[in-house]
């Protein structure tokens, strides 16, 4: 290179780092008067001297870069340690100025003058010193995902758990998503391939959440718009298919993540073995398992409309997105209601029907709790209380169904609530079969304002104690806590703690409750809470766009309140664990699951503002989805809601990764087995473009594990399109195949009688919201014959 071109070179680069100078002394300058981090406008002050000596081609240019990466480098190590990902927007940048600046220098462009010896000699100790500091985030990544087992090492055989057939959401009604097959192995997995797959030929695919079921020679599955096929579990080739016709134009959300299944040997002739599909528009349906055909005899002509007695129900308000549950020759069903609408939305009542007519058995509706009916003609269930959307768990010998519940909507303001509202929001219900009636109620987060209603389907296991196994219930949450309970009476098996929480912020009079319950006798999953020196960016500018997000923002600690000031929510509402629920190895007496670490900035709008900006509630002039965008209504109450992910310019959290992880917990000791990130960087990245870099930063993830009587945990869940398999007693992975869409749905197992084969399926259908492109196909894995 010319020393003409060496010259603009260097005016070149001095302008840009002029530039960045410019940033970081403006956004220091807000940075330190919100009280954060003076780094940034100490930095922005040397990079504007930096500029000036690289214009003049100054030999200290070099210097002061290497300095600055110095000095950048330890105030690193200070703030977060070896942390690999910390290093990447504080150091990524600085690396590659210095490094330019080294060339430059070697080339002469610096003082006018060859490199020295000395130079060369300081050359390769800034080489090192940016090399070492990577290398050692990585081994220090690399050790911290695992822990010591402390595992015995005989186990006996599971007596409970899926075996050929996978009849409930979870495997079996206890909900463990553990199979007693055998056939696959930590020694035989990575020859697993696949060996079929079906699509549901959706013409623009939105997601596909469903657990199949699997019943002798049958697959069954369902799609987000409740298109319900019977397909040959061996070939995959579809035996029936099922179009209920439901209406999807003002649905908000559309999912079918589970189906019923009911067979009666002592029925003759059709439907002595049906499926039951509950549907986007609030039916629920019986079909014949065998043709496809509806069973007549079921409620009117094959159907049950489950809007009877919620009164006015406008469109988009109710619906059903997980499946039934079914017990003693009964269907209990929830629903889901739009979040966020108004307060005043559809009843959350829990229903029962008869399996074979379909007329309703029970009702159970907090707002009258001694009718164990429908309402009287002119009256309806109780409108606006706690509903419950996730899936149900049951045990035949206690005769209990154990319910998951939701909010009161609005979700985050509160202060009309009922009593009857606090009371059941947010908790685990057991309700009696028979008769509907509430035995007793476990509240997970009191007078709930963050939209931790429990998604997760309660897990039936016995939990081992100093006393001997105790017939137990554990329920995840969004908030990270597991709370295990015993199940015939709800009284905590672990230690459960009431803590003072963050109260400050709230708007006057709301009920903030002073504590709340936290799990002390299990092991957290939440994550640490945030500092500043969590915010993260790809770049150092986002990153210190996000530091001054945070700095401005109300953040106490988790359960910070919402209020008319903008404030954090950390785990967020999409946190913690979802709707993938948790896995457990009866066996080796080790829960699995998937947590998600997201945060939201929310903050809740005045009445006025809100109406200014268009938050009407959905069917009062908005619809569908855009009435979940942006300012949402919460109308009759004084305050709209502005929720989002906490996201920077470049649309990546601002939150330091990994955002999604899986972990192992040992129940017999009670403490974390293993834990590493999930998924890779490799099918996202900034404004949603994909990297191609593999990296195991785990990102967002929603879905469930399946655990093995042999000691594996397979998991999709991932946006990055990958099927793992993991050592349930390591965390080591040992298998991995790429999906054609990501596979945020839960995993089944089953084995196909004739030739013994086991196979392993999964729903590869995405999730737009995560960011991963939606998809409508089921894909099969088996070892090969």
């Amino acid at each position: 290179m010319t020393r003409g071109k060496l010259g603009m070179t260097l005016r070149g680069l001095a302008v840009l780092i002029g530039l960045w100078a410019a940033a970081f002394l403006y956004g220091g300058t807000l940075l330190v008067s919100a009280g954060g981090s003076a780094y940034y406008l100490c930095a922005g002050l040397w990079l504007g001297g930096l500029a000036a000596a690289i214009w003049r081609a100054s030999r200290w240019a070099l210097c002061g870069a290497s300095l600055l990466f110095l000095v950048t480098s330890l105030w690193t190590l200070f703030e977060s340690g070896l942390d690999i990902w910390a290093m990447l927007p504080r150091l990524g940048l600085l690396a590659l100025l210095t490094a330019t600046l080294l060339v430059l220098a070697l080339k002469g462009a610096l003082g006018g003058r060859p490199a020295t010896a000395a130079a060369w000699g300081g050359t390769a100790a800034l080489i090192l010193l940016m090399l070492a500091m990577p290398v050692a985030g990585l081994i220090a990544a690399s050790f911290s995902s695992f822990a010591p087992t402390g595992l015995r090492a005989d186990f006996p055989s599971a007596r409970t758990g899926a075996g050929d057939d996978w009849t409930d959401y979870g495997g079996t009604p206890d909900g463990l998503r553990f199979t007693r097959l055998g056939q696959i192995t930590p020694e035989n997995v990575a020859r697993l391939t696949p060996v079929w797959e079906y699509s549901f030929g959706d013409a623009e695919p939105y997601n596909l959440q469903i657990a199949p079921l699997k019943i002798g020679k049958l697959v069954y599955a369902c799609n987000s718009t409740n298109i319900l096929v019977a397909l040959d579990a061996v070939s995959g080739k579809q035996v029936w298919r099922f179009d209920p016709g439901a209406d999807i134009r003002r649905a908000p959300f559309r999912a079918c993540r589970s189906l019923g299944y009911h067979s009666d040997a002592t029925r003759a002739g059709p439907c002595q073995a049906r499926i039951l599909e509950t549907t986007i528009d609030a039916r629920l349906i019986a079909i014949d398992a065998l043709t496809g055909l509806p069973c007549r005899d079921f409620g009117r002509d094959g159907e049950v409309s489950l809007l009877e007695g919620l009164g006015a129900v406008p469109k988009g308000y109710y619906f059903v997105n997980g499946g039934p549950t079914i017990a003693r020759g009964r269907i209990i069903v929830g629903a889901a209601v739009a979040d966020n609408q108004k307060w005043g939305e559809p009843s959350g009542v829990i229903r029962a029907f008869d399996v074979i007519t379909g007329q309703l058995s029970w009702a159970y509706d907090v707002g009258a709790p001694n009718r164990i009916g429908a309402p009287p003609t002119g009256e309806t269930y109780t409108r606006a209380t706690p509903n419950s959307w996730a899936q149900m768990a049951y045990d035949d010998k206690l005769g209990l169904v154990y319910v998951p519940t939701g909010n009161a909507t609005p979700d985050h303001y509160g202060r009309q609530r009922r009593p009857i509202d606090d009371e059941i929001s947010s908790a685990l219900m057991a309700l009696d079969i028979e008769t509907g009636r509430r035995r007793w109620v476990f509240q997970t987060t009191h007078h709930d304002l963050w939209d931790y209603d429990l998604g997760s389907q309660p897990v039936l296991f016995d939990m081992p104690t100093a006393s001997g196994p105790v017939p137990a219930v554990v329920q995840p949450t969004k908030r990270g806590e597991l709370f295990i309970l015993d199940r015939a009476t709800g009284e905590p098996v672990t230690r459960v703690e009431e803590r003072r929480v963050p109260v400050e912020g709230a708007p006057p009079g709301e009920r903030v409750s002073p504590t709340q319950p936290f799990s002390a006798g299990m092991p957290s999953l939440a994550g640490a809470p945030l500092r500043e020196a969590d915010m993260w960016g790809i770049t150092p500018f986002d990153q210190l766009w996000c530091r001054i997000r945070y700095k401005r923002a109300r953040y106490s600690g988790t359960l910070t309140p919402p209020g008319p000031t903008p404030s954090i929510m950390y785990p967020g509402y999409a946190g913690g664990m979802n709707w993938g629920s948790v896995s457990i190895d009866p066996s080796r007496r080790v829960l699995v699951t998937v947590t998600s670490h997201l945060a939201n900035y929310m903050r809740l709008v005045p009445r006025a503002e809100a109406n200014r900006a268009g938050a009407f509630a959905m069917g009062e002039g908005r619809e569908g989805m855009d009435a979940m965008r942006g300012i949402k209504a919460q109308a009759n109450t004084p305050y709209g809601v502005e929720t989002q992910s906490f996201l920077s310019p470049l649309q990546v959290p601002c939150q330091q990764p990994p955002w999604a992880r899986i972990s192992a917990i040992d129940l017999a000791t009670r403490k974390l087995l293993w834990s590493r990130p999930l998924g890779t960087s490799r099918d996202t990245g900034p404004m949603g473009l994909r990297t191609m870099l593999p990296l195991p930063i785990g990102v967002p993830s929603l879905g469930g594990v399946l655990v093995t009587e042999t000691g594996l945990a397979f998991v999709g869940a991932s946006n990055d399109r990958r099927f793992r398999a993991f050592d349930t007693s390591t965390g080591q992975e040992l298998w991995g195949a790429d999906l054609p869409a990501s596979g945020i749905a839960p995993v089944i197992s089953y084995r196909d009688a004739g030739s013994g084969r086991q196979f392993i399926l999964l729903a590869a259908g995405g999730h737009k919201p995560l960011g991963a492109r939606g998809g409508d196909r089921l894909v099969a894995y088996a070892l090969p014959r």
